[in-house]
């Protein structure tokens, strides 16, 4: 008798203990703190955040919870973010070359200034240089690139009137990345680094003539107030990233890590479409409309003819591409040639020494 009681209580105990395991392993909660791009803009607002801080604990049943702020919410400036990200202070980031382009210029690549005009082209750039992109985030922040994606395409907003490229000769324009600037002093304009933020401020006082911004920004930030002229030559896609600490993707199982891989590339591909549609509907909305989203902003927009293109052309082979080899170096440069330049035509190559 007291031999089964023994037995019986071992049964018992390993029971409670079998239990007791399965409960801790269901509450195994991952909680990923995330750092996104500007509140104010949509690709937060409609995407960045939801999908950290409601829908990824929807899809996978709460395993996995999202905690995630702008950076402009943090008060951060942007620089500091990857940095943050290998010290394990975030475990996931959204954002753009400028934040990274200081730990090497390789991450200018995929988004040289005015060398693409159509997004379905862009994508094509992007797909191409994500493998060059994905080493460069490993090696240089231990972190896993998960997605590129475009903010809506950057285009010259003035306060004074632009008819073709050379109206831009000697104007004041302003810029937020080394190849934009490059762009700018092709073509014989003043590149003037600012904040988004102080944009709307600075072409009113007549600070700088020109501001280089998104069609959507431009439109949410109210630029048809102070400038009355959009000049449509697409100089740039602001094509951002997502990326997230090695360390703490290695801790996911493999089912959550396929789960969460497959949601990432579900969202990278709502973003693409929507900043499609973004464009056509916020240049509707800066212009004379239709525009269902507020008022029109009835400025006058400008297309590059083919003769501005032929220009861009020159400034693209003689200054951004010759200029963007010189600071990435050689091998960045033959990189680039093998994947994104297959895909353009183009050659990156330095200024013969």
């Amino acid at each position: 008798m007291k031999r089964v009681k023994k037995y019986s209580a071992s049964i018992l105990l390993g029971f409670v203990m079998t239990m007791m395991s399965g409960l801790l392993m269901a509450n195994d909660t991952v909680i990923i703190k995330g750092v996104g791009t500007w509140e104010y803009f949509t690709n937060y607002q409609k995407h960045e955040g939801p999908f950290w801080n409601q829908h990824i604990a929807d899809v996978t049943d709460g395993r996995i919870v999202g905690e995630i702020k702008s950076h402009t919410e943090l008060g951060m400036k942007g620089h500091e973010i990857m940095r943050l990200v290998k010290n394990g202070v975030f475990d996931f980031a959204f954002g753009l070359p400028g934040y990274v382009v200081p730990e090497s210029e390789i991450f200018e690549g995929a988004d040289l200034s005015s060398l693409v005009q159509n997004i379905g082209v862009q994508k094509q750039v992007a797909n191409a240089y994500f493998p060059t992109l994905e080493r460069a985030f490993a090696e240089k922040y231990n972190a896993k690139l998960m997605m590129l994606y475009p903010f809506p395409s950057q285009m010259i907003w003035c306060n004074s009137p632009i008819r073709n490229i050379d109206d831009l000769k000697g104007k004041r324009i302003r810029v937020f990345l080394a190849t934009l600037g490059d762009f700018v002093e092709g073509v014989g304009a003043i590149p003037v680094s600012a904040s988004f933020n102080d944009v709307p401020q600075a072409l009113e006082k007549g600070i700088f003539d020109c501001a280089i911004t998104g069609t959507m920004s431009a439109y949410t930030g109210k630029l048809y107030e102070v400038a009355s002229y959009g000049y449509t030559l697409r100089v740039g896609w602001g094509l951002a990233f997502g990326a997230m600490n090695m360390d703490k993707w290695n801790l996911l199982s493999d089912e959550l890590k396929a789960l969460l891989q497959k949601e990432i590339s579900l969202l990278n591909e709502k973003m693409w479409q929507e900043t499609a549609t973004e464009d056509a509907i916020a240049l509707s909305c800066l212009a004379d409309g239709p525009c269902a989203i507020g008022e029109v902003g009835n400025m006058t927009l400008v297309e590059p003819t083919k003769s501005d293109l032929m220009v861009r052309n020159k400034v693209a082979a003689e200054v951004i591409l010759p200029r963007w080899a010189e600071r990435c170096g050689p091998e960045c440069a033959a990189n680039w040639n093998r994947t994104v330049g297959k895909v353009l035509g183009l050659r990156a190559e330095a200024y013969a020494r």
